[in-house]
């Protein structure tokens, strides 16, 4: 699907306020008004905003897959759901590229991912989500951790909401969805979920 299919509205300096949060964090973080839309963003809601009537701001993840920097990224834009923005965290909660291994290491993985997310503390939960690497077949269901990062910002910007399971799917490859949040407002958070943008808040480590 050609990417100039959303044309979502807005206008280029939208994401101005919310750069300017991130960089507040001690996080590096550019504009850029030209970059498309990422396959997370517009193969989804090209499916649940046919019409490209939302504007949606994307930010990216670093490029360092740092899991503290993306805890900290979320909490930059926590105040977003203040003014009832839906922060979405565009994912996979395995990604598995071994086919003989996807089935057994991402049913391990996404086991122990909503252990982690749905029924330990908040607490506990960052805890075991900065020592993800710790878990069982955690480079299996993620030899990258593009897939994983985008959880973090979400649980960042929850801070201590309880997150719940609002999809799963069994195989072959185990997947699971959350939600941070006591309802359907737009004030939730939403975790592993693929986020139509005017601008693009580049949260990278690399500087230009």
């Amino acid at each position: 699907m050609p990417q100039d299919a959303i044309p979502g509205p807005g206008r280029s300096h939208s994401g101005a306020p919310h750069s300017r949060a991130i960089r507040k964090r001690g996080l590096a973080g550019r504009l850029d008004s030209l970059r498309g839309f990422d396959l997370g963003v517009y193969s989804i809601l090209a499916v649940t905003h046919p019409s490209a009537n939302v504007p949606v701001i994307q930010v990216s993840i670093r490029s360092d897959y740092d899991p503290a920097a993306h805890l900290e990224l979320g909490r930059a834009l926590r105040r977003l759901r203040n003014e009832g923005i839906l922060i979405v965290g565009s994912g996979s909660s395995s990604n598995p590229l071994d086919p003989g291994d996807a089935v057994a290491g991402s049913r391990a993985f996404d086991a122990w991912l909503v252990n982690a997310v749905v029924d330990l503390p908040p607490v506990q939960r960052r805890r075991c989500l900065l020592d993800w690497k710790r878990a069982p077949y955690a480079r299996i269901a993620h030899p990258r951790e593009d897939h994983l990062m985008p959880l973090l910002v979400v649980v960042g910007a929850a801070e201590n909401e309880p997150g719940q399971v609002i999809y799963r799917e069994d195989g072959p490859k185990s997947l699971s969805s959350y939600r941070f949040g006591n309802s359907v407002a737009s004030t939730d958070t939403v975790g592993l979920l693929p986020s139509i943008s005017t601008s693009k808040i580049e949260a990278q480590e690399t500087a230009e």
